[in-house]
């Protein structure tokens, strides 16, 4: 089943975010930074790596986000690129003041549980997407979301949920430094491709589940049903991940055009862009091939009930004969046992009790009434 995000916290507006002259920026201090003597818990650090980036090359990495404005603000051409996991409200503030971020975008990272999509405030991107990973112990699919503010020089990455491993997007990004100098562009082009490479695995793994369901159904498992049901949802939420991100990467092809986008990033886009659309298509087989197995499986649950059914009323109407048998034959013995408990009462007055043919006229009632009951149960076919 899918794994969720924690439930989200109370819903506040921001207020107006903007970057002011006579605001300071507060600093964010790593947990070695609390004093001892204050008696207050060292706060966990959500800035998971802030980096400058220069032509492609890093110049320097900071644990404050404080130091990391301040090297921005003295190298102009330079890029920053600040990745945040579940960062509070406060942080996102600062960044918020810092980079112009629109409150609205603020918001919505803080809150998470957003769907994919992008929206552009002023000179700034703010995209939303949803990695997904497939445990395979638990067969099931778990979900991570992911917030990206991108603009002119920098790229801020917000975080929730383990998947995707930026870090190692990040390493590959610095290994090739011709791609990271195109600017944040690259950034958002990687992070994305990062996330669709990451629904391959789950795909492999939907498609296993849906195989063995597939057998699951012809061998008659009574639980299969259920099975079916937890993987429709599986799929049902995965693409809800997936369908909303082609909106998100139509919007991104528009736009480079419009926005002179470097043609190798195009072209890295229309290839993440063909990747997802071959994942989507994958992902909508899986729900038509469920909606089958469901129907095959409603259909062969209910011929089982009809062999059921069937081998019941057979087994009842095979009762009833024997019913009849035993019924015919008790009525055949109650006959000549009735005349002779009759007869059997030994009263002195009695009619035929002292006739000489008594005897054998008694026989042959008996015998006669059992004759005739046992031509009529005959005819009958009771017996």
């Amino acid at each position: 089943m899918a794994t969720f995000l924690p439930a989200r916290p109370p819903r506040q507006f921001l207020g107006a975010l903007r970057r002011r002259p006579d605001v300071p920026v507060t600093p964010f201090a790593m947990p070695d930074d609390a004093s001892p003597d204050s008696g207050a818990p060292a706060r966990r650090s959500t800035v998971v790596a802030a980096a400058i980036y220069d032509d492609g090359r890093r110049t320097a990495s900071y644990t404050r986000l404080a130091e990391a404005f301040r090297a921005l603000r003295e190298r102009p051409g330079g890029m920053a690129w600040i990745g945040l996991e579940r960062p509070d409200e406060t942080e996102l503030m600062s960044l918020a003041r810092e980079f112009d971020l629109h409150p609205l975008a603020v918001e919505d990272a803080i809150q998470a549980h957003q769907r994919p999509k992008i929206e552009r405030y002023g000179d700034t991107l703010f995209v939303v997407l949803r990695a997904a990973t497939y445990l395979d112990a638990e067969e099931t699919v778990e979900f991570g979301e992911l917030h990206l503010f991108v603009g002119p020089d920098f790229v801020v990455t917000v975080r929730h949920g383990a998947s995707p491993d930026l870090a190692a997007v990040r390493g590959r990004l610095e290994e090739d430094r011709q791609m990271l100098a195109r600017g944040t562009e690259a950034v958002l082009y990687a992070v994305l491709d990062a996330v669709v490479d990451g629904y391959a695995p789950v795909v492999a793994g939907l498609e296993n589940d849906v195989d063995e369901i597939e057998s699951e159904v012809f061998g008659g498992d009574p639980e299969v049903s259920r099975r079916i049901y937890e993987l429709s949802r599986e799929v049902v939420d995965f693409q809800r991940a997936v369908r909303p991100l082609q909106g998100v990467l139509a919007s991104l092809t528009k736009g480079s055009a419009r926005y002179d986008v470097d043609p190798e990033l195009q072209a890295s886009l229309r290839d993440v862009t063909d990747h997802l659309t071959e994942v989507a298509d994958r992902v909508e087989s899986f729900r038509a091939a469920l909606r089958d197995i469901l129907t095959v499986n409603a259909t062969l649950v209910a011929q089982r009930q009809n062999e059921e059914m069937k081998h019941l009323s057979e087994v009842s109407i095979q009762q009833g004969e024997e019913v009849k048998k035993i019924s015919g034959w008790a009525a055949i013995l109650f006959a000549p046992t009735l005349v002779g408990t009759v007869y059997g009462m030994n009263f002195d007055q009695m009619p035929e009790l002292h006739w000489a043919y008594g005897y054998p006229a008694a026989l042959v009632a008996m015998a006669g009434v059992s004759v005739g009951l046992f031509r009529v149960f005959r005819w009958k076919r009771w017996i």
